[in-house]
């Protein structure tokens, strides 16, 4: 069997051996499928959708016509831009929401971890959440950054659980604040660079997404912490972001779900990996129906297309639009349409209060 190898041109797919030695890109190797099986491609969501992650760096400023205009021809009411920033700059924000597109836009604060470990910090960084909430946030997001780089006064690496941070939670519960948090990466980022790698192809075509024990600790040491931030604050609601990488463990997943009920989940950036085990994501969903959000991440309208064939459809073998992240094909779990209404949007407008109702009526 014709194995890659890691010392080889990571880009190089050998074809046609015994013909030239022809060779071509991975990325560009797309061989039409023989497989004759009903196609249900879908451009828009059966129902009206809010989006929880997304990231929308310009919208201090200027029309947002353009942005709603793409929105409406995915059937997205409303898009939560988890990169509100804080203070002046949230402000602008939420003020030029307000004026243009009040009801379809959510703007999520984002905290600013420099001068942690100063004397007072907690506590302005208590009041600048306040002064946000106040500003028009609907949420807080907390980036990666937190456990991987953030770094306090003396240069030691804060962990997720920093006790530091407990008041900044704690505010979030009292203002129904949702946070939504994105800790660590994918596991095989933290393994060997090598042929049994399923994301081989990723991490020598991205190399500055590797990571390592020292790098800055080791994949579960960071999930962890993650995970006693959130029994410890059990009257905040916490919307673990991709899965919280579980996404290929959904049994796992499963068992810690019912362990935190304060946490909910989204899986932006990952329905390739709910995709390729269609029955399984599916019992998954059934049982976790009111704890499930819609999230993309990366704002790509085109590509909005292999989450709605994923979660309505029922078709089969059909491809993903980034082969580097996923070089395999999809399967539909054909949700039932009750279902789907709660991960389109009820459960989004349960968990982040300031949404308009009344878009969905």
């Amino acid at each position: 069997m014709l194995k890659f190898n890691a010392l080889l041109c990571p880009l190089v797919l050998a074809a046609g051996l015994l013909h030239g030695q022809q060779k071509m890109d991975f990325e560009k190797y797309e061989p039409v499928s023989t497989l004759v099986v009903p196609e249900h491609p879908l451009k828009k969501a059966k129902f009206p959708f809010i989006d929880v992650h997304n990231h929308q760096w310009g919208m201090g400023s200027g029309s947002l016509d353009n942005l709603t205009s793409q929105m409406d021809a995915l059937n997205m009411k409303v898009m939560v831009n988890l990169s509100g920033g804080n203070g002046a700059g949230l402000k602008k924000m939420t003020d030029n929401v307000k004026a243009n597109a009040p009801k379809r836009f959510i703007i999520f604060a984002n905290i600013d971890f420099s001068g942690i470990g100063e004397e007072g910090w907690t506590a302005k960084a208590v009041q600048q959440l306040q002064e946000d909430y106040d500003a028009g946030a609907g949420g807080l997001k907390v980036f990666k950054n937190l456990g991987l780089s953030v770094k306090d006064k003396s240069g030691k690496r804060i962990t997720v659980d920093d006790p530091r941070l407990d008041a900044i939670w704690n505010k979030c519960g009292e203002l129904k604040m949702p946070v939504l948090i994105h800790t660590a990466d994918p596991k095989p980022f933290w393994d060997d660079v090598d042929d049994h790698n399923e994301r081989w192809l990723e991490l020598v075509t991205h190399p500055g997404r590797k990571r390592g024990a020292n790098n800055p600790a080791p994949w579960e040491t960071l999930i962890e912490e993650q995970h006693r931030m959130f029994k410890k604050h059990p009257r905040t609601t916490f919307i673990n972001a991709h899965f919280g990488w579980y996404a290929n463990d959904l049994g796992h997943l499963s068992k810690l779900m019912d362990e935190m009920p304060n946490t909910v989940v989204e899986f932006g950036a990952v329905i390739a990996e709910l995709g390729r085990q269609p029955k399984m994501a599916r019992q998954f969903f059934e049982k976790y129906q009111d704890r499930i959000l819609f999230g993309k991440d990366s704002w790509q309208p085109e590509e909005y297309a292999t989450y709605f064939r994923v979660l309505e459809t029922a078709d089969e073998y059909f491809p993903y639009h980034k082969k580097y992240h996923a070089f395999w094909r999809m399967y539909g779990m054909n949700l039932p349409d009750d279902i789907l209404r709660k991960i389109y949007y009820k459960n989004a407008l349960r968990i982040i209060p300031r949404i308009d109702k009344s878009l969905f009526q």
